[in-house]
């Protein structure tokens, strides 16, 4: 019974350890989306009269800024964290309309990163292991 309490006490403190510090990664894998988003949108585009559309299927190409711009990270919650690209236009580039076909930037940026973020993640669970097993206090808050 008392090495029940024992292993109880001690996942009690890898979760109180763990979700900050997985928390905190997912954010840091959140921006990491981001600028990939960013980038891919960005990466050798010309703005105004010599602006030149993307290909259908190709992220989009800046014209005006405001696409890249208004790409950003957001925590919603503990264990959540939200990217959006919030331009009026996003989804119809991301998912097509009828007029138009996709030019998807953000699931092409979630995709490549995912690997990393997963890095990341386990990067945060494994700290918050190793401070459980050592008695470590300060639990990081957000």
């Amino acid at each position: 019974m008392a090495r029940r309490r024992s292993i109880e006490k001690l996942l009690r403190t890898v979760n109180a350890h763990a979700i900050p510090e997985v928390t905190k990664a997912l954010f840091a894998g959140g921006e990491m989306i981001a600028v990939e988003a960013q980038i891919s949108i960005t990466a050798g585009a010309v703005s105004g009269k010599n602006h030149v559309p993307s290909a259908p299927g190709e992220p989009p190409n800046n014209d005006t800024g405001v696409l890249a711009g208004n790409i950003e990270t957001n925590r919603i919650r503990l264990l959540q964290v939200e990217v959006s690209s919030n331009a009026p236009y996003s989804k119809d580039l991301e998912f097509g309309t009828s007029r138009v076909a996709a030019r998807p930037f953000m699931a092409p940026a979630a995709n490549a990163k995912r690997p990393a973020v997963k890095k990341l993640v386990d990067k945060a669970v494994k700290r918050a292991v190793r401070r459980a097993i050592k008695g470590g206090e300060g639990v990081g808050g957000l």
